[in-house]
């Protein structure tokens, strides 16, 4: 993950990013957003829970933020994050959703989300969460 020092000395290091949306339109919208705040670049998108378990299992330090929709086209998010749960490396794994509510939002803070973000009313707060990374 992007150290203080790396951020002090002003190297420019790639967050990577892990895409879990199955709506294509919306993936190729969020990836063009991480790539515009800074250097956030996806590092490979998958469409369902047992996709993004697969490569999480096979790539453990190969993310640094993993952006998880809740509804998947198979699968959910919130299994996603389960396996997100264990992240040594320090990894940042937010909610992206239109099906994200108060008791929703606690369930998965519950489960290791660092963040929960709801697709139509918090773009701004997600932005500005990705733009502190970069």
């Amino acid at each position: 993950m992007l150290s203080d020092t790396g951020r002090r000395s002003g190297i420019n290091v790639t967050i990577r990013v892990l895409l879990v949306e199955d709506d294509r339109r919306v993936h190729g919208i969020v990836a063009d957003l991480l790539q515009s705040i800074g250097d956030l670049q996806p590092v490979t998108t998958v469409t369902t829970e047992a996709e993004a378990n697969l490569w999480l299992q096979e790539n453990p330090q190969g993310w640094d933020l993993a952006v998880i929709d809740l509804i998947l086209e198979a699968g959910t998010g919130m299994g996603v994050l389960s396996k997100c749960r264990d992240r040594a490396h320090g990894g940042k794994a937010v909610v992206l959703s239109n099906y994200v509510s108060p008791v929703i939002g606690r369930h998965c803070l519950s489960l290791g989300a660092d963040a929960v973000f709801h697709k139509a009313h918090d773009m701004d707060r997600f932005i500005d969460y990705c733009s502190a990374l970069a």
